[in-house]
């Protein structure tokens, strides 16, 4: 096959829109991430969380609905929103390495044993990290294609699964992450990038 014809392997768009000798670019894959954690549970470091990561999710946002009732109809804004929670699932490591973090995590929260709570939630609140990579590893150190700053971060739930004869595989510990906030980086890149805003309408039809 002649390289190319490689350049057709795309949508077709008009030759003011994309260059013609310019085919898909190359997808950023699923199985190329790493997730570190800053200021989970007390121990340091906290890399073999990241090295135990089986599953992660990336950020989620929901607006909140704000129906305006007109005349025959209706008119929908975006009200406030809201980050949703997160799915981690980590390999529960020989050392206890993992299962410790966690355990510490949840005792930051909330003391189980002498059942106090938290003062607040800078007591316990965590940052996340979710970057997709290039790939590159050993020599060819990994470039960074995406970051995504997860902040304020909580663990909603800790679930230490199930143990089963039946069944192979290793033993993971799912948690579930509420963040405050979410931001890519470096600013400009995406969510958190500064963009301009329309002024000067808001009293007329179109404004809404």
């Amino acid at each position: 096959m002649a390289v190319s014809t490689l350049s057709k392997f795309t949508v077709p768009l008009a030759s003011d829109q994309s260059a013609s000798n310019q085919g898909m670019l190359m997808p950023k894959l699923k199985y190329r991430f790493r997730i570190s954690f800053e200021n989970f549970g007390v121990s340091t470091p906290t890399t073999e969380l990241t090295k135990q990561v089986a599953t992660a999710a990336r950020p989620n946002v929901q607006f909140e609905d704000v129906p305006i009732q007109v005349y025959n109809s209706m008119i929908h804004l975006a009200g406030r929103p809201k980050w949703q929670t997160m799915a981690i699932t980590l390999r529960d490591d020989v050392t206890g390495q993992v299962s410790k973090l966690v355990g510490e995590q949840m005792q930051k929260q909330f003391d189980f044993f002498e059942q106090s709570s938290a003062a607040s939630g800078v007591d316990y609140k965590f940052t996340m990290r979710v970057e997709m990579l290039d790939g590159g590893n050993g020599a060819n150190a990994a470039s960074v294609l995406e970051t995504w700053e997860c902040y304020g971060c909580y663990v909603t739930q800790a679930n230490y699964q199930t143990l089963s004869y039946s069944e192979q595989g290793p033993q993971t510990i799912d948690l579930t992450i509420q963040p405050d906030n979410c931001i890519q980086v470096p600013q400009g890149s995406g969510v958190g990038a500064a963009i301009g805003r329309t002024v000067g309408t808001f009293v007329t039809g179109a404004g809404v």
